[in-house]
């Protein structure tokens, strides 16, 4: 097992082929017309942050302490990565499918279960075309059935395909050669709910999800036709590939043979950024990496990290601002045939 730890990388949070799901820190938020804003406060500090991540599962705990002499009710939202309906450069793995609740996100509040909205806007070509798509009755969650877009007229086919919101899929599934409209959208999730902080006092705030995690059969990390692509040397910068991880890649090619695949590939990012929002930096950051299996190996960026488990890495910060997004990869042994 080999790991690459370097300073946090500073980038956007990545939205790779396979696609690589997760999501993000709170911030408060208010309702503006077209839809949720991020805001900053001066009176809610967040005075820890417990975060594990991993490919399962992603659960996160806060303790804030409102330091205003009244009570303070916001909207606190809670924004995913941006996930790209590609029908045909392939989707990531839906957990829950078939609703816009596709990761099973749920809230706890001081123990209590939180009534927590979903707020899904979808874009093509950069415009957010959420109204066109709604007025159509086409489903924007990941994993909908979408034949509905193939049975559109053909104006609206050609007008969505235009508008960079679909495309044309061709295939033969043993009944002839056959096209389908596909989405090809960009979705924009914001979970969000009101929370009322009372005056000098913490309240404690819980996520649990299933991160939409990014996986592919094979690895293009240590394959001699991927080195020197600008898409390889994302790779290397998003997760902090460093040469003893690239090492343990190709002992593993070599064993498996020439024509072998060794590993199997899954990506898990996160949003840290918006932790920065609230009235002061974080007090007490913790974030425990697990990377599944013993046999696994990780890679990610960050400093003084400590492993304290055979599948588990612990990185503490005091007084922390993040900048920039948490990125994993964790890349799986496949059985011999």
């Amino acid at each position: 097992m080999t790991t690459a730890f370097t300073t946090l990388f500073l980038g956007l949070a990545a939205l790779l082929a396979p696609l690589a799901g997760a999501s993000a820190n709170d911030s408060t938020a208010e309702l503006a017309a077209g839809g949720l804003v991020l805001t900053r406060t001066a009176d809610i500090e967040m005075r820890s942050e417990d975060l594990y991540v991993s490919a399962k599962e992603i659960r996160v705990g806060y303790r804030f302490f409102n330091r205003a002499a009244q009570d303070r009710t916001v909207t606190v939202a809670f924004p995913m990565p941006d996930v790209t309906l590609d029908f045909i450069d392939g989707m990531t793995a839906v957990p829950h499918p078939g609703s816009e609740n596709f990761l099973d996100f749920s809230t706890k509040a001081d123990g209590k279960p939180v009534a927590t909205e979903v707020e899904i806007k979808a874009f093509g070509n950069g415009v957010d075309q959420t109204a066109l798509l709604r007025k159509l009755g086409v489903p924007m969650y990941p994993d909908a059935d979408y034949d509905g877009l193939t049975a559109l007229p053909k104006a609206k086919r050609d007008e969505l395909i235009g508008l960079g919101l679909a495309a044309v899929n061709e295939f033969d599934s043993g009944k002839g050669w056959e096209q389908h409209v596909v989405p090809m959208w960009t979705l924009k999730t914001t979970y969000h709910f009101q929370q009322t902080f009372p005056a000098g006092r913490e309240v404690v705030i819980e996520h649990r999800y299933t991160p939409g995690t990014g996986e592919s059969v094979g690895s293009v990390v240590g394959s001699s036709y991927a080195v020197g692509t600008p898409e390889y040397a994302d790779d290397l910068r998003t997760y902090c590939i460093d040469q003893g991880f690239l090492a343990a890649v190709g002992r593993a090619k070599a064993k498996a043979g020439q024509d072998g695949m060794p590993f199997s590939e899954q990506r898990v990012s996160y949003i840290l950024t918006t932790g920065a929002n609230w009235a002061a930096p974080i007090k007490d950051f913790r974030l425990v990496i697990d990377k599944g299996d013993a046999k696994n190996l990780v890679s990610f960026c960050a400093d003084g990290v400590k492993k304290i488990s055979p599948t588990q890495f612990e990185v503490r910060k005091t007084d922390f601002t993040p900048g920039a997004e948490l990125n994993v990869l964790i890349l799986r042994p496949i059985p011999p045939q």
